[in-house]
């Protein structure tokens, strides 16, 4: 693809995420996310592979979907009350509808089944932008709806999307599925909190972001892709198999690294909002998340590859340098002292 349309395409991608992101009338909110979607789509099929076509469709036919369920919300709501603004969307079932149609853009589950299949069929810039930058324009309406949303029906969501990430992660072997499981299973955790502390919502989705960037960044140079390809690291460039294992640790949520942070603080504001049983069950499903976060480091770390430093293989090449993982490593792992600063602030 040309330089001149690439620079093109991702600057009307992150227009159209402002755009949305700054909306106070759904039209202009509506436009933003259809200015997102068609941005996203020629990225998405360029390679002109059938996998990418697909991977293509799928993105396309969901995002329709849920942009024409959230078009016909707004228009019930005017219909009814006569106000385009968002926060002023007070129609009962057209709020149900919203909620549904921006959990199907974000990927929660039962709204799920797009997110795997279409990040497996793309290239990894390409799923890393389906597991980072496609979240903020939806999460955005979302922030600014959240006194609004009904608690229970957000609440059932959060625990369907970490039962689902979790358990549906078990039997993958391809590391663009096992993060789309990721992306599910952590936006559970995001919304458990989104109506009681939105402030903590979006700091656990900027720790989501900055978590799942450095692991792309790790899985770009030595272009990783599935379970196999991780057994070689050591022999490819051992700082990255150094990096990726303190950024699994990190999305399992295990102390001292700063994915532990918002799985704290999310779990605290539960308990001290007396719903002891959902953080139970989130706490208990995010173990299901963990053991394939774990397995991904016990391949890496604790099996030999069958393979000998003569054999001509892609791990015999010096990979390129990575900027971006030492960039957004330090956020990834260190945050966690930092964290009276963040509470008392």
């Amino acid at each position: 693809m040309n330089t001149y349309v690439t620079a093109l395409l991702i600057s009307s991608l992150a227009t159209g995420t402002i755009i949305t992101a700054a909306a106070n009338h759904w039209l202009i909110a509506w436009m933003g996310l259809e200015l997102n979607t068609l941005a996203i789509l020629p990225l998405l099929a360029h390679h002109h592979t059938p996998r990418a076509t697909e991977s293509a469709i799928k993105y396309f036919l969901t995002q329709a979907a849920a942009s024409a369920m959230i078009l016909l919300a707004a228009t019930m709501n005017a219909y009814t009350s006569g106000q385009w603004d968002i926060m002023h969307t007070t129609t009962q079932p057209a709020l149900t509808m919203l909620t549904l149609a921006l959990a199907m853009k974000l990927g929660i589950a039962p709204l799920h089944a797009w997110l795997p299949e279409t990040m497996q069929g793309t290239t990894l810039k390409m799923a890393l932008i389906l597991a980072t930058w496609q979240k903020l324009a939806p999460f955005a309406l979302l922030y600014m709806m959240t006194h609004l949303l009904h608690t229970p029906t957000i609440l059932t969501l959060a625990m369907l999307s970490t039962l689902i990430g979790g358990w549906a992660g078990l039997n993958q072997t391809q590391l663009r599925k096992l993060m789309a499981f990721s992306s599910i299973a952590h936006l559970g955790w995001l919304i458990s909190i989104m109506t009681l502390n939105k402030h903590l919502a979006l700091l656990t989705l900027c720790l989501y972001i900055n978590i799942t960037t450095t692991m792309f960044s790790t899985m770009l140079p030595t272009n990783m892709k599935s379970l196999k390809d991780t057994t070689t690291t050591w022999s490819t460039l051992p700082p990255t198999m150094v990096t990726l294992l303190l950024t699994l640790i990190s999305l399992g949520g295990l102390p001292p690294t700063s994915g532990f942070l918002p799985k704290w603080l999310i779990l605290k504001e539960l308990v001290s909002t007396n719903l002891l049983i959902i953080a139970t069950l989130i706490a208990l499903t995010s173990l299901l998340s963990l053991l394939f976060y774990i397995r991904i480091t016990y391949l890496m770390s604790l099996t030999i590859s069958p393979t000998t430093q003569t054999m001509k293989f892609k791990w015999r090449l010096l990979p390129p340098t990575n900027n971006l993982m030492t960039t957004t490593l330090p956020t990834t792992v260190m945050i966690l002292p930092l964290m009276p600063i963040l509470v008392t602030n």
